[in-house]
């Protein structure tokens, strides 16, 4: 077991929850504690924006006229998709590995792909 490193000012719960967890099991470089870190205020923006999405309605009416995703649905989606690549990015292992051992590195995380140009 590793010695944990303390957790940045400014987390809240999950975020706290978040960077503990994974400080207690592995050692990390100073990029890789970048990438918690953002994950970690990922987390924290998700607990808010799900408090706000169940104090109103799940839709509302914007400025057209149109019935519509509340925004912090919207956001709590796409803010999701980035904690999932930012953990992702950190490569750790799934729990199901053998062994203590990391898995290969093999950079950062890919992105979104575009359509190809047809030639």
């Amino acid at each position: 077991m590793t010695t944990t490193a303390k957790a940045p000012a400014g987390l809240a719960v999950a975020g706290r929850k978040l960077w503990a967890s994974v400080t207690d099991e592995y050692d990390l470089l100073v990029y890789e504690e970048l990438l918690l870190l953002q994950a970690c205020r990922c987390a924290d923006q998700l607990d808010r924006l799900a408090v706000e999405a169940a104090s109103g309605p799940p839709t509302i009416t914007n400025y057209k006229g149109d019935l519509t995703a509340h925004p912090a649905l919207t956001e709590a989606r796409q803010q999701a998709i980035v904690l999932s690549r930012l953990l992702a990015s950190l490569r750790l292992p799934s729990g199901e590995e053998e062994g203590d051992q990391r898995p290969q590195r093999r950079g950062a995380s890919r992105g979104a792909y575009g359509a190809r140009g047809v030639a």
